[in-house]
């Protein structure tokens, strides 16, 4: 099974709540579109946790584009003093920042900033629409539209794409007041991923709407709560 999530930001126990809900196994893969990092306590601990398992693959949102140019900023002003780098980058972190290692830097900077398979595109905040309302070719958008979209998430945003757009960024909570993923599909009755148009990912975990996640080849939602109840429930 294929699952897509997004904007896990630090929740680290939560998301292995998550896997254990939709008893993720080495068969699986789990695409994560972007912010991992920052808000909540774990963000190094899930950070490293996701870097070290092969089955999961990783884009950057913009809280990672955001570290990586601090980390750039400290590297131009590092006067060969690579201890003070990695420190000053620990500090980054509040809660758990002594945990961060060259690894899950060297590791960020090889992340890509989209997936495209064969029925969709992970993105993390959206992709540059043109008037003609088709999507700019994937290949031309610059790292940061893909991270800091702000019109994409937008109901009436709906472009004429063969593919289903996955993203987040935003907390799908701020459009509809739930902490739910939220679908646009084509067609009244949707059976596979290709019916729908974009899917919102982004359920407001920093807001306490916990983590979620779809599966690709069901279309089921899988939540894992702030308080660990757990639910079920088919995309429509």
């Amino acid at each position: 099974m294929i699952y897509v999530c997004s904007d896990l930001h630090g929740e680290y126990e939560l998301f292995k709540k998550l896997l254990r809900l939709i008893g993720f196994s080495q068969k699986d893969e789990m695409i994560i579109c972007g912010d991992i990092l920052d808000k909540g306590t774990g963000s190094v601990q899930l950070l490293n946790f996701i870097s070290n398992y092969k089955n999961f693959s990783f884009i950057l949102g913009n809280h990672e584009h955001d570290f990586l140019k601090y980390y750039d900023s400290l590297m131009r002003n590092r006067n060969n003093n690579y201890d003070w780098v990695l420190k000053k980058l620990q500090e980054y972190f509040s809660t758990d920042g002594e945990l961060l290692s060259w690894k899950h830097i060297d590791w960020l900077e090889e992340q890509p900033y989209y997936i495209e398979r064969e029925h969709f595109i992970c993105v993390h905040s959206g992709i540059p629409i043109l008037s003609s309302n088709n999507l700019v070719e994937i290949k031309d958008v610059v790292a940061n539209q893909f991270v800091y979209d702000r019109k994409f998430k937008e109901p009436t945003v709906l472009p004429n794409t063969e593919k289903c757009i996955f993203y987040g960024h935003t907390p799908s909570v701020y459009l509809t007041g739930v902490h739910e993923i939220i679908a646009y599909p084509k067609v009244e009755n949707p059976k596979t991923i290709s019916d729908f148009i974009k899917i919102h990912l982004d359920i407001g975990t920093w807001l306490g709407g916990g983590v979620g996640c779809l599966c690709i080849n069901s279309l089921q939602c899988f939540y894992v709560t702030a308080k660990g109840e757990t639910h079920k429930k088919m995309l429509r």
